[in-house]
């Protein structure tokens, strides 16, 4: 098993890209760093994406380009993404015939539904405080590291020092933020897990990758300021455990479309039906582009309201395109091969 990641020593990542170009390393692990034009697959035939609302289209792309130009033996390979939130473009070429999909739409053994609330401030801090006090733990998210003069939003930093001698001064309040240098950030997430943390003030930099079983809190501070993606992907940082845990939304909205978001946070916690209201709400993007959101008009057929037929669509085309091996090498023409390539088909 061999790694690439952005920050390494010259010699340490000379090695490992070594290794995988000449095949030694059988399976590489990596971040957005794995799309460096020196990096070179002796035999690619395996990409797994996680987490890929995180990654642009371009990036896919690239990706994709990556394994037919800088793999030696390979000229395609298998494409497994992984998402807890699919984007409405990704759920779009789901719909219409690019991806095969499959769901897990039940919670581990143990876990409990995360209820989503709406509070003010100063309710929320109540609610916090209640279950601090049973032993529990919470985050409290902001949009912002440090305050703004171009947007009157409340900052992490600004805020952890006032909650700190104010709301929660009988508590212990960490921050983190994506300016913190990584093993600053590691301490503080260390601390928080260990429980010598109550109330971990942050940006959305804990969108993923923690698992804080005793964390059962999570307040959003200018909740309509994120997209529904964000917003479940936060929500999904408590209810790790088995205990009862909360989401609370402190927002300002008071119609159009971030009221719409919240509401649907509010009604749900399937990452699926979240994907398919964002959809609604904010449309599914080009098919054939790198635009990710707005309305793009058919002259029949909706993909919202009609998933069933679409989908019916998708297995006869298949059919017809398996029998009928002439047509499927006209569709597949330059031109129309140029287009697919591009929606990463």
């Amino acid at each position: 098993v061999e790694y690439i990641v952005g920050k390494m020593p010259k010699k340490r990542k000379t090695e490992a890209t070594n290794k995988i170009s000449d095949g030694t390393a059988n399976i590489i692990v990596g971040t957005h760093a794995l799309l460096e034009g020196d990096i070179k697959f002796k035999n690619l035939s395996l990409v797994v994406i996680d987490e890929q609302h995180k990654f642009g289209v371009e990036q896919r792309l690239k990706m994709r380009k990556k394994v037919t130009l800088n793999s030696v033996q390979c000229k395609s390979a298998d494409f497994l993404l992984m998402s807890a939130t699919p984007i409405p473009r990704t759920l779009g070429l789901t719909l219409y015939g690019d991806l095969d999909i499959s769901t897990i739409r039940e919670l581990p053994p143990g876990r409990v539904s995360i209820k989503t609330l709406e509070m003010f401030d100063k309710n929320a801090y109540n609610f916090v405080r209640e279950k601090i006090k049973k032993g529990e733990q919470a985050f409290i998210v902001y949009p912002l590291v440090d305050e703004s003069e171009k947007l009157q939003l409340k900052s992490a930093v600004k805020e952890a020092q006032n909650l700190k001698e104010t709301e929660f001064a009988n508590f212990v309040v960490g921050l983190i933020h994506g300016r913190l240098k990584p093993e600053e950030k590691d301490r503080i997430m260390s601390d928080f897990a260990q429980k010598k943390i109550d109330i971990l003030i942050s940006t959305t930099v804990i969108e993923s990758g923690i698992d804080i079983s005793n964390a059962t809190v999570m307040v959003i501070e200018h909740a309509e300021r994120y997209g529904l993606s964000t917003l479940h992907q936060l929500r999904g940082r408590v209810g790790r455990g088995n205990k009862q845990s909360y989401c609370v939304l402190l927002s300002d909205a008071r119609g159009g479309d971030p009221k719409k978001r919240l509401e649907v946070l509010l009604k749900t916690t399937d990452g699926f039906k979240i994907a398919e209201e964002d959809l609604k709400i904010r449309g599914y993007g080009e098919f054939f582009g790198t635009q990710q959101s707005g309305i793009v008009e058919f002259k029949i057929g909706d993909i919202v309201s009609d998933v069933e037929i679409i989908s019916d669509a998708k297995v006869a085309a298949r059919e017809i395109l398996k029998n009928e091996p002439q047509l499927a090498t006209l569709l597949l023409s330059e031109s129309q091969s140029n287009l697919l390539e591009l929606a990463g088909v």
